[in-house]
Formats: C-alpha cells, structure tokens, sequence
C-alpha cells in the first residue's frame, strides 16, 4: 500500500513526514490555540455570559420552523423600521436619608458668638430665624470597651454586732463566655464577622488592634473562635444539619482548601469544604458548610445519611454514587458554560454559525423558557415544563447526535459533558420545586472563595472544622435576614446559661427563632 505523505516547504529545505503525523500536529496546533484565545477570554474578555443576539438567531432554523416562516411573512408585509430606543440612566443622588433609623445622630451647633450678633445697621441684638442643616456621614473604628463586672457582697451587722453567726450573701455570678477568659461574646462575634463576612485575617485584626494600643494576640483571638465554636455553636450546627435532612430538595457544591498541619498529608495538598443547603422552596433557609480531607463520594454519602429526596449538584461524579433514594438533579449552567467557552475558543468570523452557537442557543432559550416560569406555583411549572421545554429537550439531544467533535476541544468537552450528564440534566422535570441550575449552591459558596483569598488557608484541621460551623450559622443567619453580628452576639450570650445537650433547648438558638432585635 502506498504510503501517504505530506510535504512542508520552507525557505532553506522542504521536510516530508507522514500525513497522520502532519495531522496529529495540526489538532495540537489548533487546541493550543483554543487554549489560548481561552485564556486571553478569561484575562482580558467579559466575565458576563450573555450571549449577543446573532447567537440566537442560530435557533430560528433549528425547529419550530411554522412560527419562523410566520414571523418572516409578517415582516414582509410591514416596511417600517423598527429602531432600539435610547435608555438614559437616571443619575444616582446619593443622600442619607435611606440609613437604618436606629443610627445614632450627632447634632453640632454653628451660632454667631455675642459680640458678632449686634445689628450693623441699628445697633439691636438680632435674633434667631431659621437654620440650615447639613447632612455628613461620620464612621468611627470598632469601639474598644472593658466591662467591668461588680459582683457585691452583703453580710448583717445586727447578727455581727450580736455575735450571731454572720450570713454573707453574693450577688449571682452571670456565667463566663469562656471559663478564665476575659473574652466578651461581643467580641468574639465581632472577630468573627469581620473574618468570615469581612475576609479580614486575625493577623489583621492583630495590627489593627496593635495600632491602637491594644496588646491582643491572633492566638488569643482563635482560641475565642475555636472555642465559641465547638462548646457552644456546634450544638446548633449539630441540630440545623437534623433539620436539613428533613427536607425534600436540596443543593451541594464543594471547592478546595488547603490545610497546613493534616496528619499523613503534606501542606501543598488539597483539601475540601462542602456546601449542602436548601432549596428555594422555603422560608427557612438553611446553609451548611463541612470539611474534609478529600474530595471521596463518601463524604456527601456520609452527611446526607438519612436524607430522601433531589439533590442539586454540578458534573461531579462523585454525586452519582449515592443511595437511590437520592435523585442527582444536573446543572444546565454548567451544560451552558462549555458550549460558551466553546464558542470563545473560536477564531473571530467562525464563531457565529458554528455547532458551539447552535449549542449555546439552545442552551439560552431552555433559560428562557425558565424565566417565563419564574413566578408559576410548582405544579404549574411542572405542566409548562413539560409543554414548553422537553421539545426543546428532544430536539437539542437529536441535534447533540449528529455532531461529532475532537474529544480534547472545547466543543467536544462540550458535547461529552452535554451527553454523560443528559440522565441528570432532563431530572428537574420530574418535580416543579426543582431549579434548572445549581447557581444557588454556586452563590452560597462564593463568600468562603472570596475569604479564602484573604486568610489562603485553615492551620489545622480542627480549625477547619470550626471554620465551617462559623460560616455556616453566619450564612444561616443571613439568609434568614438576620444581622450575623447581632445574632451571634445573642446566641453566644445565651447559650452558656443553657443545657445544649437538649434539642428542645438549641431549637431556641435557631435563627428563625431569634428575637427582633437581631434583625438586619
């Protein structure tokens, strides 16, 4: 059999090798380039994934051609133009007057001393009319205060004088956030928000405190943290994590952390937080967040041990081990996501009429469709559904077969995400409580991302773990619309005065059951 060559010309020599060596070169030369016109996307392009509307033209074709020809008849028979009006943004006023009514206002008065108010014209005092007030906003660091805790004694000096055995009565001893600590729960909430909301490190709050004359330690102030988190937070943890459990659909997530001091691992290893929260299907929203060594599908078998019903998750195969009593519901904006980087990956010219668009479009009117549905009850979303976007389903899994792509490009990672994860994607039909993405996981787990950029990483485990019982009651609390400063300050007041080895008595400390004055 002859042999198929290709030959390469070149200024000084012309090189000939084998064609399916000269073609294997030229699929690395092209996926290095979708590497690179990716990368300068991710650098210097749009972060926003809205697509331009010459994509979803691309759809027009694709199906429902009956509605695309109508459309088009009608526009032959109407010459007008329609023109894109011109939105002018409103300027932003910015004022005072929306602040929270409890911010306190200092008044300071500007009157004329006495000798300025004489009369120049008649020699009378002048008398005042009227004045201008002018509003500024003043902010003031953290206030340091030490509480002084007088505990008086009283004894009767009758019996005394008498000679009768004296009694000495001590005024009741309110007890100690942390035994033979002068820490406040004030303050420890305070270090708390401001690290796990703020993303401000102790070491941080450490020079802050150091430049203002306060000798306080980072050390000291995690033993406040780690302390507070395992005697008196991790009873609630405990009892929200029952409470999650008990619902019907739920959302998880996870992304890495890196532990300095995790026996058998060394400090550049990764290690994990996970997220597992509610859905959109209730008014008590709960947050949780749990460390692990590792990334094993055993972790999220193990928390969710007992829980029956959907589970929103990303392409992790790691879900798709768990008990059947679980149901694996996918993420279309993942689905979305590879067709758009896809489609970055293009050369300029080539991206519009390509399958990457085409994917893409389907992709954003499945979206579509959602938005429509937004405010429908479930059941009736579960009907729509059902009408509106399984053809869309059906036709975008026939297109998905008769296209083929390089598996290592960006479209074929495309399509092998879009077909591996098809079971899962087409499950939130199945109920009209589901969502079409797992964005709200992705929302929830962004504030630790954006904390870890600031304290990079956990020094032990145990401080790992308390890590994510802090962030989780703070993330709670938030989404319940509470104040995490006010309701950790309650919670950490009241708890040492309870018997926390009762569920009756921590399901006093949830956040749906805080009192008014830790509301946002």
């Amino acid at each position: 059999m002859k042999k198929h060559e290709k030959q390469i010309k070149s200024t000084e020599e012309t090189v000939t090798i084998p064609r399916a060596e000269y073609e294997n070169m030229q699929a690395q030369i092209q996926w290095l380039m979708e590497q690179l016109r990716l990368s300068r996307q991710k650098r210097f392009g749009m972060t926003s994934e809205h697509t331009s509307e010459d994509v979803m033209e691309q759809l027009s074709l694709l199906f429902n051609e009956a509605v695309v020809y109508a459309d088009q008849g009608a526009q032959e028979d109407d010459s007008r133009v329609v023109v894109a009006s011109h939105k002018r943004h409103k300027k932003h006023e910015y004022t005072l007057d929306e602040l929270p009514e409890d911010v306190p206002v200092e008044v300071v008065e500007h009157r004329l001393p006495e000798e300025e108010l004489i009369c120049p014209e008649c020699g009378e005092t002048m008398t005042e009319i009227g004045k201008d007030v002018r509003r500024r906003l003043k902010l003031e660091p953290a206030k340091v205060v030490v509480v002084e805790d007088w505990y008086y004694t009283y004894a009767c000096r009758k019996c005394e004088k008498e000679n009768i055995e004296t009694p000495v009565v001590k005024a009741a001893r309110e007890p100690n956030f942390i035994p033979g600590s002068f820490a406040t729960p004030e303050a420890a909430a305070y270090l708390m928000v401001q690290k796990f909301t703020m993303g401000s490190p102790l070491y941080r709050k450490e020079q802050e405190l150091r430049h203002r004359g306060i000798p306080l330690s980072r050390q000291t102030m995690s033993n406040w943290l780690l302390w507070g988190a395992e005697h008196l937070l991790k009873p609630v943890y405990n009892l929200l994590h029952q409470e999650l459990l008990k619902r019907e659909v739920l959302h998880a997530d996870e992304t890495t952390l890196q532990v300095l001091h995790e026996p058998g691992k060394t400090a550049q290893s990764k290690s994990y937080m996970w997220l597992y929260r509610t859905s959109g299907d209730t008014d008590r929203p709960i947050v949780l967040y749990e460390y692990q060594p590792g990334r094993s599908a055993c972790h999220p078998k193990t928390f969710l041990a007992g829980f029956k019903g959907y589970l929103h998750t990303d392409g992790y195969p790691g879900y798709h081990s768990l008990p059947d009593e679980i149901t694996v519901v996918g993420c279309w904006a993942h689905a979305r996501r590879k067709f758009d980087e896809a489609m970055k990956s293009l050369p300029k010219g080539k991206a519009k009429n390509s399958s990457a668009a085409q994917g893409l479009a389907y992709c954003n009117l499945l979206f579509k469709i959602e938005e429509g549905l937004a405010d429908l009850s479930p059941k009736e979303r579960y009907d729509q559904r059902l009408k509106q976007a399984k053809p869309v389903l059906d036709a975008m899994l026939a297109w998905a077969n008769t296209r083929t792509a390089a598996p290592k490009s960006a479209l074929g990672k495309a399509f092998t995400y879009l077909k591996d994860q098809w079971p899962y994607l087409l499950n939130y039909l199945k109920d009209g409580r589901l969502e079409f993405s797992n964005n709200r996981a992705k929302r929830s787990i962004k504030p630790f991302v954006i904390d870890r950029k600031n304290f990079l990483f956990a020094n032990t485990p145990s401080g790992a773990r308390s890590s994510a019982v802090i962030f989780s009651l703070i993330q709670t609390a938030t989404e319940n619309g509470l104040d995490p400063y006010r309701y950790l300050t309650w919670l950490l007041s009241s708890a040492p005065e309870m018997d926390l080895a009762q569920p009756k008595v921590v399901q006093l400390l949830l956040p749906w059951n805080a009192p008014v004055v830790c509301k946002a």
